[in-house]
């Protein structure tokens, strides 16, 4: 199986579709095979699950979503788990042990956002607050 995880610093990043990186875990029967980075070069969820599929994921972990990008998994076949917040290993830890905490309904839309240093967010139908730069991609 290989877990996909939007990541900074190993951290979650929170908004799926402007994603710097994916973490990437491989997991057999007997626990993790190997874990690798890959920069995102791409914007907006279609780049992003093309990334997704030629890398063969079967399950996503993250913060926000969007409604296209969860009908685009839900097209791919990968399972989604969204709502996440914290370390990527950890979350993908406590998924592997049955103890993850999550919230299915949550999405990137109809919500508030605190962008700090200029962080683009690519979501729809929501506002924003950015400190540092004006380069949100919402359409409203």
């Amino acid at each position: 199986m290989k877990i996909a995880v939007p990541t900074y610093n190993g951290e979650i990043f929170q908004h799926f579709g402007s994603c710097p990186e994916f973490t990437i875990f491989s997991v057999s029967e007997d626990g993790f095979l190997d874990v690798d980075i890959i920069s995102n070069t791409g914007s907006g969820h279609g780049a992003l699950l093309q990334v997704l599929y030629e890398n063969e994921i079967n399950v996503l972990l993250c913060g926000g979503i969007g409604g296209g990008a969860r009908n685009g998994l839900a097209q791919l076949g990968i399972r989604l788990f969204p709502g996440i917040t914290g370390n990527a290993l950890e979350a993908v830890t406590a998924l592997l042990n049955g103890t993850l905490t999550y919230d299915p309904d949550f999405s990137c839309g109809h919500h508030h956002h605190d962008h700090e240093d200029g962080e683009g967010c690519h979501c729809g139908h929501h506002d924003h607050h950015h400190e540092h730069g004006d380069d949100c991609h919402c359409h409203h």
